[in-house]
C-alpha cells in the first residue's frame, strides 16, 4: 500500500521539480513510511511513498520498462499478478524485481489500455508513456483505492489524498455549494465531486488518458447484477463457499506479517474462519464501556471458538473526542460516519502487531446485508393505491407531528423508491437543508435534490426488484464513498494495509446473479451467504442480526459531548452553517426530543473538517 503523486504540465512548460513532488508526497508519508521516490522528464513528474509489502528488498518506485519508456507508480495489490507474471515472460517481457507492480507496468507494455481488465486486486496507478508523451491511469473495479486530480494553471496534478494536490502552489482552496449540500445527505462527498472545488476522484473501475488535447476518462468495467433463479439456494452456498476461499487464500499475499479484523458479525467471521485454516491469526476488535454499544464479548467468543490470537480495545468518551479533529485532517474531506473514528482505533492496535490486514468490507452490498432492504417488502400494501392518491397523502402526512407512529411509515410509503432510498443515509432532506444552511435559498432549492446523483444508477437497474435496486445504489455511492473511503483514510493513518476478500471479482461474479429471495430470507439479510458458512462460522454468529459498528453517540451528544459540540458550533462560524438550528437540534436533542445524534455529527465533522483545510475562511 503506498501513495503516488503525478504532475503533468503542458508544453511549452516549466519542467516539474524534484522539490515540488517531494512536498506532495512528504505530506502524505503515512501512507508509505519505508521508501520514497521520484521521477522527472521536463513535463512530467511522478512522486511515491512506499509501504513495502511485497518482494521487500527490491520494487522501488517511480519504475520503469527494459527501454524506460514507461514509468509506473502504483498503489495497491494485484493478487493474480504471479499467473501475470508468467504469460509475460513467456512472451519475451524481462523482469527486475518480483513485485506485482511491475507486473502492471509490463501488461501495459503488452496490451495498453486494456491491461486493466486483466487485474484482480485493489489498484490505483499512473504510467508516464514517454513515446506517446501522456499518462494513463485507473482505478480498481470496486473503488478500494483512491485516486484523486485536479486542473492547474500549468495542467493537472493526480494524488491518492487530497492534502497532497493542496502542496501545488495556487491551487484554491475553496468548498463546493453543490458537493456541500449532497453531503449533508450522504454523510460523504458522491464521486466525482469533492468537498474541494475543483478537486474530483476519479470513480471506480474507471481510467483516464492525459495528454496534450487533455483529460479523457472512460468506464471499463460495470457492476451488473443479472439475478439467476433457476439454480438453488445450495448451489449458490457453494459457489460462495469456493470463491470465498479461493478469494481468502489469495488476500494472504504478502511478506509481512499478517492480520484480520474481528467484530460481532458474520462477514469479518467468514473472513477469519477462512483465513485460520491457512495460518495461525491475530485477530482485532474495538469496543466501548457502555454495554449497549460494544459487541466485544461476541467478538471474543467468536476469536474462541476459532482459536485465533485476540486483541482487543474500548474507547473511551474523551479519547474519541479529542482524536477528531487528527482523523478530520487524514480525511481530507468529511465523512460524518461515526464508526470511522472506531476504525482509526482499531488500526492503531492492529499496527503494533501486524502490517495487512483482512477485513469484511464489501460484504453487505454484494449480498444484500443492511437491513432497509427489507423495506419494499414491508411497503407492500401501497402497491395496491393508487398512484395519483399517493403524492397528496404523502403531503397530509408530512403535516403530523415528528415522532408521531405511522407518520414516517405513510410518508415512505407514498415516495418511489427514487425519491427516498438515496444509499445508507439521508440525513437531512432537501427541506430541512434550507433550514440547517445559510446558503442562498434559491442556490439551495436549485441544487439541494440529491436524487439528481442517483438517477443516473437508477437508470441502469430499472429492470431489477427493488432490493437489488437498493444495492446496485449502495455499491455505486455508500460502498466507495463511506465504507471504503474512511477504511482507506483511517488504516492508511496508522501505515496499515487494509485487504477486502469479498471485493473480489469472482466473488462478485457470484454473488451477481443470486436472486432477492435467497438473501432476504427468514426474517433475516444475507441469508445465503449464513448458509454457505454456517458450518464453520460459530452458531452464535450465523444466526445474530446485523448491528454494523455502534457507537454511543446519542448519549455522548446529550452528555460528554454538549458543551464542546455547542462550542464548536458557536466559535467556526461559516456561511455554509446556520449555528442557531444547530444549537436548537443540539438541545431538543439532549432533552430528549428527537433524536438527531446523525444531523448534528454531520455538522460537527464538516466543521472541524472546515478549522483544518480553510481556517479562518
Amino acid at each position: 500500500m503506498c501513495g503516488i503523486v503525478a504532475v503533468y504540465h503542458r508544453q511549452p512548460a516549466e519542467a516539474v521539480q524534484e522539490a515540488l513532488l517531494a512536498r506532495m508526497t512528504a505530506v502524505m508519508a503515512h501512507r508509505g513510511p519505508d521508501d520514497s521516490g521520484f521521477y522527472s522528464s521536463q513535463n512530467v513528474g511522478l512522486g511515491f511513498r512506499r509501504l513495502s509489502i511485497i518482494d521487500l528488498s527490491t520494487g522501488h518506485q517511480p519504475m520503469s520498462n527494459e527501454d524506460g519508456t514507461l514509468w509506473l507508480v502504483f498503489n495497491g495489490e494485484i493478487y493474480n499478478y504471479l499467473e501475470l507474471r508468467e504469460g509475460l515472460l513467456a512472451q519475451g517481457h524481462k523482469f527486475s524485481t518480483n513485485t506485482d507492480s511491475e507486473v502492471v507496468l509490463h501488461l501495459y507494455e503488452e496490451y495498453g489500455a486494456d491491461c486493466v481488465n486483466r487485474l484482480r486486486g485493489m489498484f490505483a496507478f499512473i504510467i508516464h508513456d514517454q513515446k506517446r508523451d501522456e499518462l494513463f491511469g485507473a482505478r480498481d473495479h470496486f473503488g478500494i483505492k483512491p485516486l484523486y486530480y485536479a486542473e492547474c494553471g500549468q495542467g493537472f496534478l493526480f494524488a491518492s489524498e487530497i492534502k497532497s494536490l493542496l502542496e501545488y502552489p495556487g491551487l484554491q482552496r475553496e468548498i463546493s455549494p453543490t458537493a456541500f449540500l449532497n453531503y449533508l445527505t450522504f454523510q460523504y462527498v458522491p464521486e466525482p465531486e469533492t468537498m474541494f472545488a475543483g478537486i474530483s476522484k476519479l470513480p471506480p473501475a474507471s481510467s483516464f488518458t492525459l495528454d496534450a488535447r487533455g483529460l479523457a476518462i472512460r468506464r471499463y468495467f460495470q457492476l451488473e447484477f443479472r439475478p439467476d433463479p433457476s439454480r438453488s439456494l445450495d448451489d449458490y452456498a457453494q459457489e460462495i463457499r469456493a470463491a470465498m476461499d479461493d478469494s481468502v487464500r489469495m488476500h494472504r499475499m504478502s511478506d509481512v506479517p499478517r492480520g484480520a479484523f474481528l467484530s460481532g458479525g458474520v462477514d469479518s467471521s467468514v473472513i477469519c474462519a477462512l483465513f485460520k485454516k491457512y495460518e495461525d491469526i491475530h485477530t482485532f476488535s474495538v469496543g466501548y464501556a457502555e454495554e449497549d454499544y460494544s459487541e466485544l464479548g461476541v467478538a471474543a467468543e467468536t476469536a474462541q471458538r476459532l482459536g485465533t490470537r485476540h486483541h482487543e480495545y474500548k474507547i473511551s468518551a474523551s479519547e474519541y473526542w479529542d482524536t477528531l479533529p487528527k482523523l478530520a485532517w487524514h480525511q481530507d474531506e468529511p465523512v460524518a460516519d461515526p464508526s470511522a473514528i472506531s476504525l482509526y482505533f482499531l488500526a492503531r492496535m492492529a499496527r503494533e502487531y501486524i502490517t495487512v490486514v483482512l477485513s469484511g468490507e464489501g460484504a453487505d452490498e454484494l449480498f444484500g446485508g443492511y437491513n432497509i432492504y427489507h423495506e419494499p417488502l414491508s411497503l407492500r400494501p401501497f402497491r395496491y393505491l393508487p398512484d395519483a392518491l399517493k403524492p397528496a397523502l404523502r403531503s397530509a402526512a408530512s403535516w403530523l407531528p415528528k415522532g408521531l407512529k405511522g407518520r414516517s411509515y405513510l410518508m415512505r410509503g407514498c415516495t418511489p423508491l427514487e425519491k427516498r432510498f438515496y444509499g445508507n443515509a439521508n440525513i437531512f432532506p432537501p427541506e430541512e437543508k434550507r433550514l440547517v444552511s445559510q446558503l442562498d435559498r434559491q442556490f439551495i432549492r436549485a441544487n439541494g435534490d440529491s436524487s439528481r446523483v442517483t438517477a443516473p444508477y437508477y437508470r441502469l437497474c430499472e429492470a431489477l426488484d427493488d432490493p437489488l435496486r437498493m444495492q446496485f445504489i449502495d455499491l455505486h455511492t455508500w460502498l466507495p464513498g463511506n465504507i471504503l473511503m474512511k477504511a482507506d483514510k483511517m488504516t492508511m493513518a496508522n501505515s496499515l494495509e487494509l485487504r477486502v476478500p469479498f471485493l473480489d471479482k469472482e466473488v462478485w461474479a457470484v454473488a451477481a446473479r443470486i436472486p432477492t429471495a435467497y438473501k432476504l430470507a427468514q426474517g433475516t439479510t444475507k441469508y445465503v451467504l449464513r448458509q454457505a458458512f454456517s458450518d464453520v462460522v460459530p452458531a452464535h454468529v450465523v444466526d445474530k442480526r446485523k448491528l454494523g459498528f455502534p457507537v454511543p453517540l446519542r448519549s455522548w451528544l446529550k452528555k460528554e459531548f454538549f458543551a464542546p459540540v455547542r462550542d464548536l458550533v458557536k466559535d467556526t462560524p461559516t456561511e455554509f452553517i446556520d449555528p442557531h438550528y444547530v444549537l436548537k437540534m443540539l438541545i431538543d436533542h439532549r432533552n430528549g426530543r428527537f433524536d438527531h445524534s446523525r444531523q448534528i455529527w454531520a455538522v460537527v465533522m464538516f466543521l472541524l473538517w472546515k478549522r483544518q483545510y480553510l481556517p479562518g475562511r
